[in-house]
């Protein structure tokens, strides 16, 4: 008698990391030769379990080491729970749960939604991560989104085409603390859009199409000029995050020479406790010297391999880029060339990220930072302030979008002279930049035009210092405008609408006499002067 595996297969695609180029994980899809097995296991919450466990095996098979996506459907776990086979056979076969992400995907109608956070928090209790499949394309509340605070969102590439809803995932995603992933990309158009709008991971035929066996090799597009801006504090370490070579830190010598043979793009192992917290960290080239010298390997093979090993190097998954460096600078110099381990809130290994990432990177973006800056005031562009909008407004929260200029700066220029006029601009903007404190960003976006980003209560602190300077330009006294819109949440859609908004604010500045101040709030009429004066019409005749 045909049993229903008798005509399944499994292929695997990688999930590829679109900071590093390298592959993240591998996603297990059923391809049965025959029926439609997945529309059946939707309405089967067993059969779907047992399609999950099927795939680890499957997955054993090949001798992966790389981290697993597992598919199961959403109204699988609100019947069945935690899954415990799905634990028991990821336990048998040498892997550790935090290794295997659980692709939740719909349909999400009519699913219990208590009976499905409980389940989520089961598998977190087991080790396992969390991924919501399908969003964007699919019937996933966004409150129950948040809910299920995913460790990783897969938007489908559709969404593209939308790539201000990209942003507003990404800025939701780094609220939650989850990565973003876009799946079904076939152009590097679309690649390019995704790294653009925030996306850290993709899958698709342009990188691999699925196979029977995990792809060797990818092709990932080389980055372009056009990536998102890099927060203040520096990257996420979650962008450069590599798969882990994990061993028990029981593990023999001969154990880890074994692993590192047969995978040579393998640079250290890391051995773990039964919770997987790191205790011991293996550099491949020191561990393969010490074995590969006079009598290393009788000495060596059969005892510990955490003999060999050093003490790990670890950051939390919420780090940056810049703390890594600092963990990397303040260490033993003969390590420089470690992996370092990022460790969840639990302190279990999520991956490894190495130093040739991070400073390729962080030199990428200050090279791009440098392009974008002004060659007069060395302050960022008006797209640095515009897309650190978008964040807020896609993040709900108020701000205050203002625009400075110089009174009459052709006439300025004309009695004082362009270098004159080029020291008063400058020092406008070294004035905006030591006012500006905490998230307030200064563009200079042109000629004497400022743009200034900052929460409303740090507004007037930055407007009083910069208004209540005495300013001159070769002797002669000039005077300012400012106007500002008060932007509360959901009162523009983008910075276009929120720009729109300045428009006539700064009109009503120009009109004031000395210099002037107005305020405005998006959505409302009228402004309100709180500095200058109406400009007295000139007598008729």
């Amino acid at each position: 008698m045909r049993s229903w595996t008798d005509n399944l297969r499994f292929a695997f695609q990688p999930v590829i990391n679109l900071t590093t180029g390298g592959v993240a994980g591998l996603e297990i899809l059923a391809r049965p030769e025959s029926g439609d097995i997945l529309a059946e296991a939707r309405r089967q919450p067993e059969l779907d379990v047992r399609l999950a466990v099927s795939a680890v095996r499957a997955a054993v098979r090949k001798e992966t080491l790389l981290p697993l996506y597992v598919n199961v459907f959403a109204g699988t776990l609100a019947d069945l729970g935690g899954l415990p086979s799905l634990h028991d056979v990821v336990r048998e076969a040498g892997r550790l749960p935090w290794e295997v992400t659980i692709d939740i995907g719909p349909p999400y109608a009519h699913v219990p939604r208590q009976a499905l956070l409980d389940a989520v928090s089961a598998l977190r209790g087991q080790g396992f991560r969390i991924c919501a499949d399908g969003v964007g394309d699919g019937d996933l509340p966004l409150r129950l989104l948040v809910d299920l605070a995913p460790d990783l969102v897969k938007l489908d590439a559709s969404l593209l085409a939308r790539p201000a809803a990209v942003r507003a995932m990404r800025t939701l995603c780094d609220q939650l603390g989850a990565l973003l992933s876009v799946e079904g990309v076939e152009t590097e158009g679309q690649c390019s859009t995704a790294r653009a709008a925030g996306a850290q991971l993709a899958q698709g035929e342009l990188f691999a199409p699925p196979a029977r066996l995990p792809a060797a090799d990818v092709y990932v597009p080389p980055r372009s000029a056009e990536v998102m801006a890099m927060p203040p504090s520096g990257p996420s370490v979650r962008e450069f995050v590599r798969p882990a070579a994990l061993l028990p830190a029981t593990a023999s010598a001969a154990q880890v020479r074994a692993l590192l043979t047969g995978a040579p793009d393998v640079s250290g192992v890391l051995l773990v406790d039964r919770s997987g917290v790191p205790v011991r960290s293996v550099h491949r080239s020191r561990f393969l010297l010490s074995l590969s010298g006079r009598y290393g390997h009788a000495l060596y093979a059969d005892r510990p391999a955490a003999r060999l090993g050093d003490p790990p190097r670890t950051v939390g998954v919420n780090a940056t880029a810049w703390e890594v460096l600092d963990v990397v600078a303040v260490g033993d110099r003969g390590r420089t060339s470690d992996d370092v381990a990022v460790v969840d809130e639990h302190g279990r290994c999520v991956g490894v990220v190495r130093l040739a990432d991070l400073v390729r990177a962080l030199a990428e973006t200050r090279v791009e930072e440098a392009a974008g800056l002004n060659p007069l005031t060395r302050l960022p562009g008006s797209d640095a302030v515009t897309g650190e909008v978008d964040r807020r407004i896609a993040a709900g929260r108020a701000f205050a979008l203002s625009w400075l200029d110089v009174d009459h700066f052709k006439q300025v220029n004309d009695g004082a002279g362009f270098a004159a006029g080029d020291e008063l601009i400058r020092a406008i903007g070294r004035a905006l930049q030591q006012a500006a404190t905490g998230a307030t960003r200064v563009g200079h976006i042109g000629g004497d035009d400022f743009l200034v980003l900052a929460d409303p209560e740090a507004l007037v602190p930055l407007a009083c210092t910069v208004l209540d300077a005495p300013w001159s330009a070769g002797g002669r006294p000039v005077t300012l405008s400012l106007a500002t819109v008060l932007c509360a949440p959901g009162s523009v859609a983008d910075h276009r609408q929120a720009a729109a908004c300045l428009a006539p604010l700064k009109k009503a500045a120009k009109a004031l006499q000395g210099t002037g101040w107005v305020v405005g709030r998006a959505g409302q009429a009228g402004h309100e002067v709180r500095r200058g004066s109406t400009r007295t019409p000139a007598p008729a005749g």
